[in-house]
């Protein structure tokens, strides 16, 4: 999610620079735009060797980001990008994204059943899953010992009456967020059930000890340390700094909401007018190879769609938080794709909170 995300801001400048300044045969490059640090720099170095081509990688910070990139040329100069699941309509809507050729993808076989035709891309006809994960609370156990995995413990100030917290700079993900606290579908999308989230969100945001909206990076950092005592996070990311710091992370807990919380999944796709589909062709269907796949979730922390590639996983990465267990899957959803009136409702919805 993305997302995902864990993502840190854009890094292009020189990078692009050096991406189009002809010193090398185009043809012998594959051009990818992903996120920040989401790819094992060894699974690059081994399909440069395969293929006897040379990969430049470029970054986005976020999805609106990578958006207004293609549509500014982009999607003439890059042969991969890695939307998350809800900009994926959208961008095949603005004509962004090429049909994959399923017939130079053997490997897109091993996806998982829930993977497959996903509502977002019916008959996987655009993209392949890449990695995927969940959003939910990261919770200092230290001031809440006793913390319920339930969104009250950040929209109800009779739960929380003190303690500093922050929200999610992500505007779709709270928007679900306060919907399934209220009672809502986590996906939900009408009108009142916009308007009620955005009114919750912004009496939360004026509490005294609201702290202010955050990616899921930085949080993860506050938390440990106590500078808040709860946030919004992903299960890669916190997973990931927990194995880094396992002792500075020893007094927090990832938490899925019980009134329900995102599912989210990152894809690989081909920009419509891709300089190098045939080689993209071979990068995705590389990805999607058992080994590789299980080392691409053991490089970042986040869960496979790899069904072939579970067995290679770490141990860590076979169960929760990386695999929810069953109650928890159940509570996870698709956060949905917006368009039209939908969207800039959300929108004018999303400015409001932040701005007033």
């Amino acid at each position: 999610m993305t997302l995902f995300s864990p993502r840190p801001a854009l890094l292009a400048g020189a990078i692009a620079a050096v991406m189009f300044s002809g010193t090398a045969s185009a043809a012998d490059r594959l051009y990818v735009f992903n996120w920040t640090d989401y790819m094992d720099p060894a699974i690059i170095e081994a399909f440069e060797k395969k293929y006897d081509v040379e990969v430049v990688q470029n970054y986005y910070g976020s999805l609106g980001e990578m958006f207004s990139k293609l549509q500014a040329g982009g999607v003439s100069q890059y042969d991969i990008v890695v939307p998350s699941n809800y900009f994926v309509p959208r961008m095949i809507e603005a004509g962004l994204l090429q049909p994959l050729d399923k017939s130079q993808l053997p490997n897109m076989s091993n996806l998982m059943a829930r993977f497959v035709n996903p509502p977002y891309d019916p008959d996987n006809q655009y993209t392949a899953a890449y990695l995927w994960g969940s959003t939910g609370l990261i919770v200092n156990t230290k001031t809440f010992p006793d913390a319920k995995p339930s969104w009250s413990i950040l929209f109800d100030d009779s739960v929380n009456t003190s303690q500093p917290f922050s929200m999610l700079k992500d505007g779709q993900v709270m928007f679900g967020a306060a919907c399934a606290f209220l009672g809502k579908p986590y996906n939900c999308t009408a009108q009142e059930d916009m308007v009620n989230a955005a009114k919750l969100m912004l009496k939360t945001k004026h509490r005294s000890n609201f702290t202010g909206f955050t990616d899921s990076t930085p949080v993860l950092g506050q938390v440990s340390r106590g500078v808040n005592a709860l946030g919004v996070t992903y299960n890669g990311d916190y997973l990931q700094y927990k194995h880094d710091d396992a002792e500075g992370y020893a007094n927090t807990e990832f938490m899925i909401p019980k009134e329900g919380s995102e599912l989210w999944v990152d894809s690989m796709a081909i920009p419509a007018r891709a300089p190098h589909p045939e080689l993209a062709h071979k990068f995705i269907n590389f990805i999607l190879d058992a080994e590789v796949g299980a080392q691409l979730s053991n490089y970042t922390f986040y869960s496979t769609p790899n069904q072939a590639a579970v067995e290679h996983l770490d141990e860590v990465l076979q169960q929760p938080p990386s695999l929810p267990n069953d109650e928890d899957m159940a509570r996870l959803k698709f956060t949905p794709t917006l368009s039209g009136k939908d969207l800039q409702r959300y929108q004018q919805l999303w400015n409001e909170v932040q701005s007033r």
